[in-house]
């Protein structure tokens, strides 16, 4: 193997003036944070080769990236489209912000949008996604939500998983690794009514879990309410069973009150890593294979440049391309690489590498919207408002507040007892003409992926405790007519329809085309009202109805079901969690990657984001995400190092020279092994320890 020194010996081919059009915050240290960029690219100056390029500096990348570069023998470069965030650190790291001064909207944000979806008033939708290194856990509402126990084993099973990597005992595994529990201070968990059960929780990960260091009251009657119309309060809400009422986590870190994201968790801590380099402002534009073995395509380098008017750079791959741009970033670079439907390429001018079907099919989001009504009580909006107003009491903890009142609601709940079967039959009726009629491709194979997604969600997901769809309290909205107003929001979870990601131009920055289909199976239209009506119905109980005047949205006027699904299908948006569109499933069933997440027919490339689910989660995805990176750098490390995966004596997916003390901090230092698996981490010294407490008072 090449010796580091030599690797960071070799010509540098990349330089800084391929920057001219990036941001600002690359050239200035406006916060004085040095001891934290230490691993960041500012000049523009890369080496020519890297063991693995890992392209996408989001919620995923940044994690595998920081795991990957563990073993000091390994080289590792991250790509990232979007800039360092530096000068919008702020807006960043207070978490109150993501509601009052995000990214969204801004030159942080993808800013894609749909093509008008005739279900939903034939209106495009925005979806905002984070172009910035942290991606969009640096701007999302920080929901810590998991999946169920009932929807990992499904993908495990759907994908034919014998070796367990994506059981649930895996991925709640890796979902602990990654991630700091703190439990509330007793002043907040008796405000919030909240409750927990730490044993489910990580306690040594880079990801910090916790509740708010401030509690707004109204909050308190959140679980009381909703157990009065026989929804149940949740004890344990991350163990596998993620239903029910309850108040979530967030990812905020405690010592300080801001927000916990994967470049402030995975990266910043990390002491000095000559093995690694995280390069902003660099949009990957296209794959480089080697076609000379036509059945299996290597990678030889990725292509990127600065802007749509810079020099095209190339660098080299000596192992791996791991894609983890996203649900849409991924689909859109595999096809300006030439892999994906051969009908789509053509049509775009492309030339065809590979013809993979499934690529950018069978995506699935969750849709809202929300009822609103009057208060009498203090929310956060006219808190934070008055403060602001009086320049005063807007202490860190206050600003840590954000909405994390849920509930999981299931179809028993939504329809009755009486329903819900015959419901399920008219779904289970309606396969056929929903394979010939609603699925956007002509491959057979896709069509199976299809059914397949179609009767998990039917036979495994619909009438199980699983949340149908998720009820949020939101208490950061403005006033109304001099009033305060909160809102009860409804999201479904478990789509029937299913959508695609496409290009129409080879110019690769040219947004994708997403047409998500929205609505297009009837039965979500369905559960969605009820949804929605459910909303109204809790906003009408008590006894948080004793702080609730009149209802603002929909209004009185919105009564019959016919009422709702008109006034729903002009309202609903985004819930900012689109998955599936490189799917793991069977190659025959439109799949895109296997088991280890390799893409089929290609030698060296890996996907690793929410692009590889195969169908959509009750639960918001951030946590999950984390577990999958976790464990692809496990997978990844171990197939470097010569280990199978998994040993014959390890049911639970764990690397067989992983530390048995649990998930390291990402302040380890890097390993360098010659005999095996690397292990997951070592002690850190004292001095990276007190590296690691400087870092975070610098923050």
């Amino acid at each position: 193997m090449r010796s580091l020194g030599l690797l960071l010996a070799v010509s540098i081919a990349h330089q800084a003036s391929a920057y001219s059009s990036g941001h600002r915050d690359i050239y200035h240290d406006h916060y004085g944070r040095d001891l934290r960029r230490r691993n960041i690219v500012y000049d523009g100056q890369i080496a020519d080769s890297y063991d693995f390029v890992v392209v996408g500096g989001g919620t995923a990348g940044l994690a595998i990236a920081s795991r990957l570069s563990e073993d000091s023998n390994t080289t590792v470069l991250v790509l990232e489209a979007g800039d360092t965030g530096d000068a919008v650190a702020d807006r960043i790291n207070v978490p109150v912000n993501a509601y009052y001064s995000g990214l969204p909207g801004s030159s942080y944000d993808w800013q894609y949008t749909t093509v008008k979806q005739p279900n939903a008033g034939n209106r495009a939708l925005p979806w905002p996604r984070g172009k910035v290194l942290g991606g969009s856990s640096a701007m999302n509402g920080m929901y810590t939500v998991r999946p169920s126990k009932i929807e990992v084993d499904a993908w495990a099973s759907l994908i034919g998983d014998n070796t367990m990597k994506w059981s649930w005992d895996a991925l709640f595994d890796n979902m602990k690794d990654s991630e700091t529990f703190t439990a509330p201070s007793s002043d907040v968990q008796q405000e919030g009514q909240i409750v927990f059960n730490a044993a489910s929780r990580g306690t040594n990960g880079p990801v910090h879990a916790t509740y708010p260091g401030f509690m707004v009251p109204l909050v308190g009657n959140w679980t009381t309410t909703l157990a009065d119309i026989g929804v149940a309060i949740s004890d344990d809400a991350y163990g596998g069973n993620g239903w029910g009422a309850f108040i979530a986590t967030s990812s905020i870190n405690p010592s300080n009150w801001t927000r916990s994201y994967s470049r402030s968790a995975y990266i910043d801590p990390l002491p000095p890593r000559p093995n690694l380099a995280v390069l902003p402002n660099a949009t990957v534009t296209r794959l480089i294979f080697d076609t000379s073995n036509k059945n299996n395509l290597t990678a030889t380098g990725v292509e990127w440049a600065a802007s749509a008017n810079a020099d095209r750079q190339t660098v080299k791959v000596n192992k791996e391309v791991i894609l983890t741009s996203g649900a849409i970033g991924t689909p859109h670079i595999l096809l300006h690489s030439g892999v994906g439907p051969s009908d789509v390429l053509q049509a775009a001018g492309v030339d065809v590498a590979l013809d993979l079907p499934g690529v950018g099919q069978h995506l699935q989001d969750h849709i809202s919207t929300q009822v609103v009504f009057k208060t009498t009580a203090d929310t956060a909006g006219s808190l934070h408002a008055h403060n602001l107003a009086v320049n005063s009491g807007n202490t860190p903890a206050f600003l840590s507040f954000i909405n994390s009142a849920t509930a999981y609601v299931n179809i028993t709940d939504l329809l009755g007892p009486d329903s819900a079967p015959q419901f399920k039959q008219q779904i289970s009726d309606a396969l056929s003409s929903s394979v010939s009629s609603l699925v956007p491709s002509t491959s057979a194979q896709v069509k199976a992926g299809y059914e397949a997604i179609y009767n998990t969600t039917l036979n495994t997901f619909l009438m199980s405790p699983l949340g149908q769809v998720e009820i949020l309290f939101a208490l950061t909205g403005g006033q109304v007519d001099g009033e305060n107003t909160v809102a009860i929001q409804a999201a479904l979870q478990h789509p029937f329809s299913q959508g695609r990601i496409y290009i129409s131009s080879s110019d690769p920055f040219t947004p994708p085309v997403i047409d998500p289909q929205y609505l297009s199976h009837s039965a979500d239209l369905t559960i969605l009202r009820e949804g929605l009506k459910l909303a109204r119905k809790i906003g009408n109980t008590a006894p948080l109805s004793n702080y609730l005047d009149s209802e603002v949205t929909p209004g009185s006027s919105v009564q019959s079901d016919d009422d709702w699904e008109q006034w729903l299908a002009t309202q609903i948006g985004t819930e900012y969690h689109p998955s599936c569109s490189c799917a793991m499933l069977p190659l025959e069933q439109g799949g895109v990657v296997d088991a280890d997440l390799k893409v089929y027919g290609l030698a060296n490339v890996r996907i690793a984001d929410a692009s590889v689910f195969p169908t959509e989660f009750s639960a918001h995805l951030q946590a999950p995400v984390y577990g999958l990176a976790e464990q692809a750098a496990r997978i990844i490390r171990a197939t470097y190092n010569g280990v199978g995966w998994p040993s014959a004596n390890q049911a639970n997916g764990t690397s067989t020279n992983s530390s048995s003390t649990g998930a390291p901090s990402p302040t380890s230092s890097p390993q360098h092994d010659t005999s095996g698996a690397a292990p997951r981490a070592v002690g850190a010294s004292v001095v990276l320890a007190c590296v690691g407490v400087l870092a975070s008072l610098l923050f």
